[in-house]
């Protein structure tokens, strides 16, 4: 699911990668539709709709203890719902989550299985070939996780804080090199951090884990210096840790993308339905509780984020 671009490993803001954001909304309005209110015409003859999820994806779509499904994306798209029962006048609108696998999920939009995917995709050129996007809904990305003891300077490296020296950048090379690195065995940060490295000719170790609470674990129990992965997944991973009040998720992204929530291409009506309700979520007060539920307290960069992301009326 998550394509990691450049892992950078020195000063790179993430302010940065939100100030695109607006030209990222209008790059993704699409072109014209082919079946526009396709969608939104089988939902008024059927009085159904159809909201696919994955149940592996926590903390994006999930199935909670009693088997029901749950997360972030599945919150977002009750909210599509909501918007649906209210524009187009069905109160008795019947709303099915459907359980979709990895390898079925485009197929399943385009065969008309399912009216929305309750997932965090990411939009790309080939994936647009297929299905259509809504606005974002989270900045994700690389992102490091250490020690809240760990030495400042290390810290300040991490998160892109230049060092008050005139050779900061040789400076922060020092405080990385022979440190011990984890990331998840396979992963796109795995092999880009091995890439970012070798660029550097930085000397250290890297260790493999099999998941995100034996990062944390490793970080926690110090032997490991810093635990790379996907930041939205840190976030969520931390929440749930035993080891999260030892360990702290660093702000900064390494490599970044934006997740959307992916449906038939070319109907520009259920787009606008879909992005109508994301946007009015995105603009109350609900949608910091949102995020803190399954990320932590919203930092600005999340504030600054739903306010780039949302469309205004």
């Amino acid at each position: 699911m998550y394509r990691s671009r450049s892992l950078d490993l020195r000063a790179q803001p993430v302010a940065a990668a939100l100030a695109v954001l607006g030209a990222l909304v209008l790059w993704m309005a699409g072109s014209a539709p082919a079946h526009a209110g396709a969608t939104v015409d089988r939902i008024k003859a059927t009085g159904k709709l159809n909201l696919g999820y994955r149940s592996d994806l926590q903390p994006f779509s999930f199935r909670d203890d009693n088997g029901n499904p749950a997360g972030y994306s599945v919150v977002l798209c009750q909210k599509v719902a909501d918007e649906a029962k209210t524009s187009l006048g069905l109160a008795g609108l019947d709303v099915e989550f459907v359980p979709v696998t990895y390898e079925e999920t485009l197929a399943a939009i385009q065969g008309g299985k399912i009216d929305l995917l309750c997932a965090g995709t990411q939009p790309t050129l080939s994936r647009r070939a297929d299905v259509s996007f809504s606005v974002p809904i989270l900045a994700s990305g690389t992102a490091a996780v250490v020690r809240k003891d760990a030495p400042a300077r290390l810290k300040d490296v991490l998160s892109g804080q230049p060092q008050k020296t005139p050779n900061w950048r040789a400076s922060s090379y020092q405080i990385l090199e022979k440190r011990v690195f984890s990331v998840i065995s396979g992963s796109p940060a795995e092999r880009v951090l091995d890439e970012r490295l070798k660029q550097l000719t930085l000397v250290n170790q890297v260790v493999p884990v099999p998941d995100y609470p034996s990062g944390f674990r490793r970080v926690a129990a110090g032997e490991s210096d810093v635990f790379f992965g996907d930041r939205a997944i840190l976030l969520d991973t931390a929440r749930r840790n035993a080891a999260a009040d030892q360990v702290v998720v660093l702000p900064r992204f390494f490599t970044r993308e934006t997740l959307a929530l992916a449906m038939a291409k070319g109907d520009d009506d259920f787009r606008l339905l879909v992005d109508r309700a994301l946007s009015r979520f995105f603009r109350s007060k609900d949608i910091a509780a949102l995020y803190a539920t399954y990320f932590g307290p919203a930092d600005e960069n999340a504030t600054t984020f739903f306010q780039l992301a949302e469309l205004p009326e």
